[in-house]
C-alpha cells in the first residue's frame, strides 16, 4: 500500500492543527490498542486518523492469514506516534487481542487507554470526547454510544439495530450498568488504573469480551461515561449471525447476572435490595409453582379451586412480583454513573 506525497503533506498539515488544539492531552500517556485480523485493507487508513497526541499505538495480530502492513503503517503514522506491533500465537479473538494490547499499555505506563477496532468502523474524530470525561474526572470509563445520533443509526441494517437494542437491555440488566447504553460498542476509553484492578482470566476472549468487562468493571464501581457518535455501516458482513446471537449470550448473560447479585447483594453487602429479593424471589416462585400444580389437580378432577387456594397464589405473585420490582429500583438507583 502505498501513499502520494500529497496526502501525507495533507496529513502533515492535519497533524500541526490537531498539536495548536489539543496541547493539554500531550501531559497524559495516551495509548490506542488496536487488536487485528484480516483488515489489511483498513488498518493503514484506521492509524493515519489518529491525532498526534497520541503516545503509542499497538496493534495485536491475532494470527491474522493477512498479516499486519507494517511498512505501509509506518509511512502514514503520526511522527510523533510510536506504533508497536505485537502477535498471538493463536487466534484468541478480538477479546484476546485487546487484552494482550492492555497488558502492553500498562506495561509501558500508559495513563489512558482507548481500543479502537482495525475495521475502519469507528469516527476517531470522537477521541476527545472520549478523552475529556476521564481527564476532567467526570468518569473512569467512557465509551460510545452509536444510539443517539438517528441519521447515522438509519444507515445501520435494520436486523443488527433491533437486535443491539434487545441485546443492550439484557446486558444492562446482567451487568448493573443500567444507565448506559449500547454495551455492545467496542470504542472506549479507560484509565489504567482502572485496568490494573481488572482480572484478566475473567476477560471473555471472544464477542463477549465487552460486556465481560463491564461486568467486571461493576465491582469496582467504575464511573462509565456515553459519548453519543454515529453509526458507521457498509456493506461488510459480520462473522456473529443474528439467529445465533440468542444462543451464544443467553447462557453467559444469566452466569454474569446471576453472579452479580449473590456478590452484590449476598456476599459483598446485605441491604434493603438483598430484603427485597430475599423475600420476593421465594414469593413469586411459590405462587406460580404452587398455582401451576392447583390448576393442573383441580382441573384433572373437573372441579373448581378452593377461593382460599386461589387467594393464597394471588397474593403470593402479586406481593412477590411487586417486592421483585422494588429489587429492580433499588438496583437501577444505586447504578454506578458518571458525574454531570
Amino acid at each position: 500500500m502505498h501513499y502520494s506525497n500529497e496526502r501525507i503533506n495533507n496529513i502533515g498539515i492535519q497533524m500541526v492543527k490537531s498539536s495548536r488544539d489539543n496541547q493539554h492531552y500531550f501531559s497524559y500517556k495516551i495509548v490506542v490498542v488496536i487488536p487485528y485480523f484480516n483488515a489489511f485493507k483498513e488498518i493503514a487508513r484506521v492509524v493515519s486518523k489518529l491525532p498526534d497526541y497520541i503516545h503509542t499505538v499497538i496493534i495485536v495480530d491475532d494470527k491474522s492469514p493477512i498479516p499486519i502492513p507494517k511498512a505501509a503503517i509506518e509511512q502514514i503514522i503520526n511522527p510523533k506516534t510510536t506504533p508497536c506491533f505485537l502477535e498471538n500465537d493463536i487466534n484468541l479473538g478480538v477479546g484476546g487481542a485487546t487484552k494482550k494490547g492492555f497488558e502492553k499499555a500498562m506495561a509501558i505506563g500508559a495513563d489512558i487507554v482507548i481500543k479502537v477496532d482495525a475495521d475502519d468502523q469507528m469516527d476517531l474524530n470522537y477521541i476527545p470526547e472520549l478523552l475529556s470525561p476521564l481527564i476532567s474526572q467526570n468518569a473512569t470509563v467512557a465509551k460510545g454510544n452509536r444510539f443517539k445520533d438517528m441519521k447515522a443509526l438509519q444507515k445501520m441494517p435494520v436486523i443488527r439495530r433491533i437486535g443491539n437494542l434487545g441485546l443492550s437491555f439484557l446486558i444492562k440488566s446482567a451487568t448493573g450498568y443500567w444507565h448506559n447504553f449500547d454495551p455492545t460498542n467496542g470504542f472506549f476509553a479507560i484509565k489504567t488504573e482502572v485496568l490494573k484492578k481488572i482480572e484478566f482470566s475473567k476477560l471473555a476472549n471472544r464477542y463477549y469480551f465487552e460486556t465481560s468487562l463491564l461486568a467486571q468493571l461493576y465491582f469496582e464501581k467504575a464511573k462509565i461515561k456515553d459519548v453519543p457518535m454515529p453509526a458507521i455501516y457498509g456493506d461488510e458482513k459480520s462473522s456473529m449471525k443474528i439467529w445465533q446471537m440468542p444462543f451464544v449470550f443467553s447462557l453467559q448473560l444469566s452466569k454474569t447476572f446471576i453472579k452479580r447479585i449473590v456478590k452484590e447483594y449476598f456476599l459483598y453487602d446485605f441491604n434493603i435490595g438483598s430484603v427485597y429479593l430475599l423475600f420476593g424471589v421465594p414469593l413469586f416462585m411459590f405462587g406460580l409453582i404452587f398455582g401451576i400444580w392447583e390448576w393442573i389437580y383441580y382441573a384433572s378432577i373437573n372441579t373448581f379451586a378452593p377461593t382460599g387456594t386461589i387467594m393464597i397464589v394471588t397474593l403470593s405473585i402479586i406481593l412477590g412480583f411487586q417486592l421483585i420490582l422494588q429489587a429492580i429500583q433499588y438496583d437501577i438507583i444505586n447504578a454506578p454513573k458518571s458525574s454531570r
